[in-house]
C-alpha cells in the first residue's frame, strides 16, 4: 500500500486487479477526474486491508481467467459486505456473480472489439448515455458471460452478444459491465465511471496536483527531517520534478549528481546543469563519465549487455560521487505509481521481461541509504502536471521520453564515440524539424536509429557506402500500447534531405511505420 498519510484526507477508490493488461486505465480515467484510487492484487484484499484502506467505492478489473477454474481468482466475500458501491468489469462482473450466486458459462457467447448496447430500464449509472440513435458503443472482449443473475441484480442494458452487458443490484449500489468502459474505444467510458463514481458512490473529485504538492512536501519534511539528501539526476522529466520537489521541501539538504554517459542528446548535459545550478540553485554535481563508459561499451553488441553495462558503471560513479560528499542519509529516486504496480505481480511471481530498464534501484542496498520516492502514488502525466505547479519551464515538462542507457539503444551492435556523435546531430536535425513544423506536442516520442547497415548511394558523381538512418515517431497515451505517427511525405523527404546533406557517413534514411505491439517503441 502507498503512503497512507498523502491520501488519508481524500476520498478513495480501491482497484482490485484480477490481471487485466488495461487495469492501469481505470486508475488513469479516475485520476484525471480528480478520484484518487490505488491498484491492489486480488489475493492482497480482505476484510482487514479494507479496514486499513477504507475505500469509499471498489471496481473489481477485468483479467485473462474463467471462474469455473480450479485456481480461479475470485474477490474476497468481504468486498460485497463492506457496505460500499462495487463496480465488476468484464470478468470482475463475472468474478462478483460467481462469489454471491449467480452463473457464468463459458464459449458460448464470445464477443470481441466493437459493440453497441441499448438500454432496458432506467438507471444513474446510465446517465447521459444513449443520446443518439442506434444503441451505445463499447468494447468488448470476453469468452465467458454471465447466464444468471446473483439474487437482487436486473439488466438495466444489453447487447446482441451480451443479455447481461449491464447489471445492477441499486439498493446493495452493485453494479456490473461486461465491456470495458475504461478503453478508449468504448465512447462514453469516462462518463460511465463517472455516473459510477459520483453519481453512485457520491464522489466529490478532490485529487488536485495542487493539494498533492502542499501534502508531498509536508511528507518529505516530515521524512528526511534535518537529513542529507542524494538526488540522481537523469536529465528526464520524472527525476527533474522529483528534484525541485525536494528542493523545495528542504532546500539545500539536497545534492543532485547528474552523471553524463556520453549518450545524451545533442546539448541535453547543458539544459540540466542550467536549469538545476543556475536557475534553480539547487546544488549539482555535474559527472563527465563519457570516457568511462564509452570505453567499457566497446565492442558490445547484445542489447542487455550494454543495458546492463550502463546500469552497473551508473551504479559505480554514483556510489563514488556520493562517497566524496561525505554520504547522504536518504537517495531520492523518481519512481512512479506504474512502477510500483509492476512490481507486484497478481500472480505473485516473476514477470516476463522483455528488456531492463536502467534505474539506480540497485543503490539502495549498497549505500545503506532510506528511500525519498516523492512521485511513487503518480502516473506519468500527474508527474508533468506537478512540475506545471512547481514552475518547471514546459520545455522540460513536455519533453519526450528518453531511456537510461540514451542513445546505446539506438545504435544497434557496437556503440563508438564516432557513432554517437553522428546519430546525436542527425536526431537533432530531425526533431528540430518536428518542432518547426508544429508536431512536437501531437507525438508522445520520437527520434532517430543509427543502424549497423551501409548502402551504397551517390553523392556528387561519386559511389558512397555509408550507414542508414531510421526514423521513429510515435503517438501513444502512456507507452503501453502506440502506433506510428503519420508524417506527410514532404515532411519525411525535407528531413531526410537535410540529414543527408548534414551529417556525415548518412545516405539514406527510412522511416519506421511500425505499432506496438508487436513492435516496442525503442528498437533495443
Amino acid at each position: 500500500m502507498l503512503d497512507p498519510e498523502v491520501t488519508k484526507h481524500h476520498e478513495r477508490l480501491l482497484i482490485v486487479d484480477f490481471g487485466s493488461q488495461v487495469t492501469q486505465l481505470i486508475a488513469r480515467r479516475l485520476r484525471e477526474d480528480g478520484i484518487y484510487c490505488e491498484i491492489h492484487p486480488f489475493n492482497r484484499v480482505d476484510a482487514a486491508f479494507l479496514v486499513k484502506f477504507a475505500p469509499k467505492a471498489v471496481i473489481l478489473s477485468g483479467g485473462p481467467s474463467s471462474v469455473y477454474w480450479d485456481d480461479a481468482p475470485l474477490p474476497d466475500p468481504a468486498i460485497f459486505s463492506a457496505g460500499v458501491p462495487v463496480l465488476g468489469i468484464c470478468y470482475g462482473q463475472q468474478a462478483m456473480m460467481h462469489v454471491l450466486g449467480g452463473h457464468v458459462e463459458g464459449g458460448t457467447s464470445r464477443e470481441f472489439g466493437r459493440a453497441f448496447i441499448e438500454k432496458v430500464v432506467e438507471d444513474p449509472f446510465l446517465d447521459g448515455l444513449f443520446a443518439g440513435a442506434g444503441g451505445e458503443q463499447v468494447w468488448m472482449s470476453h469468452g465467458d458471460h454471465v447466464s444468471e443473475m446473483a439474487s437482487g441484480f436486473g439488466v438495466i442494458a444489453k447487447s446482441p452478444g451480451a443479455p447481461y452487458a449491464v447489471i445492477a443490484d441499486p439498493e446493495r449500489r452493485f453494479y456490473g459491465t461486461q465491456f470495458h468502459p475504461e478503453v478508449y474505444h468504448t465512447t462514453n467510458g469516462a462518463r460511465i465511471l463517472r455516473n459510477f463514481t459520483h453519481g453512485v458512490a457520491g464522489f466529490t473529485g478532490d485529487w488536485t496536483m495542487a493539494a498533492y504538492k502542499a501534502e508531498a512536501i509536508a511528507r518529505i519534511q516530515a521524512q528526511v527531517g534535518t537529513g542529507r539528501v542524494i538526488c540522481g539526476l537523469s536529465g528526464g522529466v520524472d527525476s527533474s520534478v522529483a528534484a525541485v520537489l525536494i528542493h523545495e521541501a528542504i532546500g539545500d539538504q539536497l545534492t543532485c549528481v547528474y552523471v553524463d554517459h556520453g549518450l545524451m542528446r545533442q546539448g541535453e548535459s547543458e539544459q540540466v546543469v542550467g536549469l538545476f545550478r543556475d536557475h534553480y540553485n539547487i546544488p549539482l554535481v555535474h559527472v563527465d563519465a563519457s570516457d568511462l563508459f564509452l570505453g567499457a561499451l566497446d565492442g558490445v553488441s547484445d542489447p542487455e549487455q550494454k543495458r546492463k553495462t550502463i546500469g552497473r558503471l551508473f551504479i559505480e560513479v554514483f556510489d563514488e560521487e556520493a562517497g566524496k560528499l561525505g554520504g547522504a542519509d536518504f537517495l531520492a529516486q523518481g519512481t512512479l505509481y506504474p512502477d510500483v504496480i509492476e512490481s507486484v505481480s497478481v500472480s505473485g511471481g516473476p514477470s516476463m521481461t522483455i528488456k531492463s530498464h536502467h534505474n539506480v534501484g540497485g543503490l539502495p542496498e549498497r549505500m545503506k541509504m532510506q528511500l525519498v520516492e516523492p512521485l511513487r502514488e503518480l502516473f506519468k502525466d500527474e508527474v508533468r502536471a506537478l512540475g506545471r505547479e512547481l514552475g518547471l519551464p514546459e520545455s522540460f515538462i513536455g519533453r519526450h521520453p528518453f531511456p537510461g542507457p540514451g542513445l546505446a539503444i539506438r545504435i544497434p551492435g557496437a556503440v563508438t564515440r564516432e557513432k554517437a556523435d553522428t546519430l546525436r546531430k542527425a536526431d537533432a536535425i530531425y526533431l528540430d524539424e518536428i518542432r518547426k513544423a508544429g508536431l512536437y506536442d501531437e507525438i508522445w516520442q520520437a527520434f532517430s536509429v543509427l543502424l549497423p547497415v551501409n548502402t551504397v548511394g551517390v553523392m556528387g558523381d561519386v559511389r558512397t557506402y555509408e550507414a542508414v538512418l531510421a526514423l521513429r515517431a510515435v503517438t501513444s497515451v502512456d507507452g503501453m500500447t502506440a502506433d506510428y505517427y503519420p508524417f506527410t511525405h514532404d515532411f519525411l523527404g525535407r528531413v531526410a534531405t537535410r540529414i543527408i546533406n548534414e551529417v556525415k557517413g548518412v545516405s539514406r534514411v527510412v522511416y519506421d511505420v511500425t505499432s506496438k505491439p508487436p513492435g516496442t517503441i525503442e528498437w533495443e
